[in-house]
């Protein structure tokens, strides 16, 4: 099976690629990436001499680029590629539109004129909107309330158009909150270890009591392996682990596992349409057979250690060092 991963510099199409060259001896893998500020290719330095992946840059908003890419006889598309940052939304929603929005349309476009197997579109739970109490299901309906969330809404309404309309054989995931190894700086796990591991505070908006649910990294992937393996064309499936917490009890818990207290957060004025709480039903996931292996404690203290550790990956990321060094090889984004 040959499969075409977009996005897959980031954190979560990065961590899928490794996940599908060790599992499946068969698989052949072109990441397709446009490499921006969150794309970094260090995440795949230990499997880029392997023969089955192939890296191609290029923007999945380019219609020309992605036509010549999936001439390289692609099966199967994933889109991981969006922009992603709800904060980086509110600044500048234009980039968002077209990645999220007019890239995924290019995709379907391409995907569809090629009569491939199967494309599975990557979003999230913030389509959703905010839920006061109880869990969103697959049915629930779309209330974005940032330009990010209601980019996102957009292109998943066009998968399912493409489903609709044409029978391009789809699946729309919305998963909770990604954490663990490799998760780009910016992000509020990573961003508060790295902050605290510099002496710097960590920055809590409103009173901390926006919830949060969260799932790390290889139960991901072993989700979406389900999906691909066990989901039917044309259905969505919630991703989700019901580990809720509070942004506060989650700083809480970073604070103790690097010993040390509240005298280390900052309180910041609450963002615009900040979502007071997710809450996602998996129910329809979990009736293919996954359920997620590690408990939210074991894998925070599993991603704070990795940081430790790999002082060095953070900081060249932070500094700006990868962005400058692709754009000097690849050329400007």
């Amino acid at each position: 099976m040959k499969f075409l991963i977009t996005g897959g510099a980031g954190f979560m199409g990065s961590n899928f690629i490794r996940y599908l060259l060790d599992n499946y001896p068969e698989a052949e893998i072109v990441n397709f990436d446009k490499l921006t500020y969150a794309g970094n290719l260090e995440n795949l330095k230990d499997v880029k001499d392997n023969s089955r992946y192939e890296f191609v840059r290029g923007d999945i908003a380019d219609a020309k680029a992605v036509a010549e890419v999936m001439e390289r006889g692609i099966e199967v598309v994933i889109n991981f590629a969006a922009e992603t940052h709800v904060d980086r939304s509110i600044l500048g929603p234009r980039d968002f539109i077209m990645t999220d929005v007019l890239g995924t349309y290019t995709l379907l476009e391409a995907a569809r004129n090629k009569e491939i197997k199967r494309y599975v579109q990557i979003s999230t739970d913030e389509v959703f909107g905010s839920v006061e109490e109880g869990e969103f299901s697959e049915q629930s309906p779309f209330e974005p309330n940032s330009p990010y969330s209601a980019s996102k809404a957009g292109g998943d309404h066009m998968v399912r158009a493409y489903w609709k309309t044409y029978g391009l054989p789809t699946i729309v995931t919305h998963s909770c909150n990604f954490y663990g190894p490799y998760q780009y700086p910016e992000k509020l796990i990573p961003l508060f270890i790295t902050n605290l591991l510099e002496g710097k505070k960590v920055p809590v908006y409103g009173n901390g009591q926006n919830v949060r649910e969260w799932i790390f990294v290889s139960d991901y992937c072993r989700a979406l392996d389900t999906i691909l393996d066990r989901g039917e064309d044309g259905e969505v499936y919630n991703i989700g682990t019901a580990y809720r917490k509070t942004n506060l009890e989650l700083t809480q818990l970073v604070l103790e596992l690097m010993g040390l207290n509240e005298d280390s957060i900052e309180y910041v004025p609450d963002r615009p349409g900040h979502d007071q709480r997710y809450a996602v039903n998996s129910e329809k996931l979990r009736q293919l057979g996954w359920a997620p292996e590690l408990d939210f404690e074991q894998g925070l203290k599993e991603t704070v250690d990795w940081y430790k550790e790999n002082e060095s990956w953070w900081k060249r990321l932070k500094s700006g060092e990868y962005l400058k060094y692709y754009r000097k090889q690849y050329g400007s984004a």
